[in-house]
C-alpha cells in the first residue's frame, strides 16, 4: 500500500497496470457492444459478443473515458492527479476551510481592515505579554498548569495564520495592480520613444532644408557666373601693358626666393 501511495505521488508514475487492456481489439469490442447493448438491455456482455472471439472477462465498459460532464455538475468540482487534489476552478481555500481560527470577514466584500487592525492591535499587546512572562520567575516542579508563555505563543500563531492568509488573499489584488503599472509603464516607454523620434525627425527636416536651399543658392550661383562668362568678351593678352606683366613676374621671383630661404 505503501509503494502505491509513493508511487501516485512520483512526479514521473510509471503507467497504470490496467494500460494493457486498451488495446486495438478491444476497442474496437467496446464499440460493438456499445452498439448493440440498446437491443439487449438484459443480456450479459459475453451473450451480446458471442460472434466474437477473444472476449475478456473483465467488463469492457472499464475503457470508457472519464465522463467530464459528471465532474463539473459537483458543486465543488475536482480531479486527483498524482495524489494531489486539484479544484476545476481555481479557489484559493480561507483560513476557516484549512480548519484555522479566521478571526476576519470571510466574505471579500466586507471591509476588512477593522478586523486586521484588531488583529495587529492585539498582536502587539499579546507580545507584550510574552516578553513579560519571559520574564517572570520559573513554576514549580508542583504546577500542574501550563506556563503563561505557552498561551501567548499559540495566541500570536493564530494572529499570524490571519494576517499572512488576509495576505494571501490579496495576491490576485496586487498581481492585478502590478499588471497595470507594467502597462503604464511600457504605454510611458512608447510615448516617450515616440517623442524621440518626432524631435529627430523634425531635425532631419530642418537640416534637409538647409541642405536644399544651400543646393539651390549653388546652382543658381553657378548659372549666373556662366552666364557672366559666356557675355563677357575673352581679355587678349596682348593688350596688357608690359609694365603689369613685368611688375606680375618680379613678384613672383621674389616669392620663390623667400620660399627657397625658409626651407634653407
Amino acid at each position: 500500500m505503501d509503494d502505491d501511495e509513493g508511487e501516485l505521488r512520483n512526479p514521473f508514475p510509471s503507467p497504470p497496470s490496467h494500460y494493457t487492456k486498451y488495446t486495438a481489439h478491444n476497442l474496437a469490442l467496446l464499440a460493438l457492444y456499445n452498439q448493440r447493448v440498446p437491443d439487449h438491455p438484459s443480456s450479459g456482455q459475453h451473450q451480446i459478443l458471442s460472434d466474437q472471439t477473444d472476449v475478456p472477462e473483465w467488463p469492457l465498459v472499464q475503457l470508457e473515458k472519464p465522463r467530464i460532464d459528471w465532474i463539473l455538475e459537483e458543486p465543488d468540482a475536482y480531479y486527483d492527479v498524482f495524489g494531489d487534489r486539484w479544484f476545476v476552478k481555481d479557489k484559493i481555500p480561507s483560513l476557516a476551510e484549512l480548519g484555522g481560527n479566521q478571526l476576519y470577514p470571510e466574505d471579500p466584500c466586507v471591509d476588512r481592515r477593522p478586523a486586521l487592525l484588531s488583529i495587529l492591535r492585539s498582536l502587539l499587546v499579546t507580545y507584550s505579554s510574552l516578553t513579560s512572562s519571559v520574564l517572570a520567575p520559573p513554576p514549580t516542579m508542583a504546577a500542574t498548569e501550563p506556563p503563561e508563555w505557552q498561551g501567548h505563543v499559540e495566541w500570536i500563531t493564530v494572529l499570524g495564520q490571519n494576517l499572512m492568509a488576509a495576505a494571501n488573499d490579496l495576491r490576485p489584488v496586487q498581481a492585478r495592480g502590478n499588471l497595470e503599472l507594467m502597462m503604464r509603464r511600457q504605454l510611458d516607454l512608447r510615448k516617450e520613444e515616440t517623442k524621440t523620434l518626432h524631435s529627430k525627425c523634425d531635425v532631419l527636416e530642418a537640416k534637409l532644408k538647409e541642405l536644399r536651399a544651400s543646393a539651390l543658392l549653388v546652382s543658381s550661383f553657378s548659372a549666373t557666373r556662366e552666364n557672366a562668362t559666356t557675355d563677357q568678351p575673352m581679355t587678349d593678352v596682348s593688350a596688357i601693358p608690359s609694365a603689369v606683366l613685368d611688375t606680375s613676374a618680379d613678384s613672383q621671383h621674389e616669392d620663390v626666393r623667400r620660399w627657397a630661404e625658409d626651407v634653407g
